[in-house]
């Protein structure tokens, strides 16, 4: 039986890097776990989703979907949720010949 390693059987069942396919399954990804992360960083804080929306000048109900897909959120609203969390905010940036970060 021939085994496989799981970068293997990403590119096979969602695409090689680079491909628009794997793109989009990157960003999705990438937004849950940004929503689980607010999610479990309310709860530690002991903060309902009504707390943290009061916090940011929303309703709760932003603040539940943020956490289950943060895909559709602004940067704005993200700043404000992190801010509101007191966590550290690191963004990353890279260009072909360029890099650079900003912090919060």
């Amino acid at each position: 039986m021939k085994t496989y390693t799981f970068d293997e059987v990403k590119n096979e069942l969602i695409g090689k890097i680079g491909t628009p396919e794997r793109e989009v399954f990157e960003y999705e990804l990438q937004m849950d776990l940004i929503g689980k992360a607010i999610k479990q960083t309310r709860k530690e804080r002991h903060l309902t989703q009504e707390d943290l929306g009061k916090l940011i000048g929303v309703q709760k109900a932003q603040i539940s979907r943020l956490e289950n897909n943060a895909s559709n959120v602004t940067m704005d609203t993200l700043l404000r949720v992190f801010n509101a969390l007191k966590a550290k905010v690191k963004f990353q940036v890279e260009l072909r010949n360029l890099n650079f970060s900003i912090g919060q």
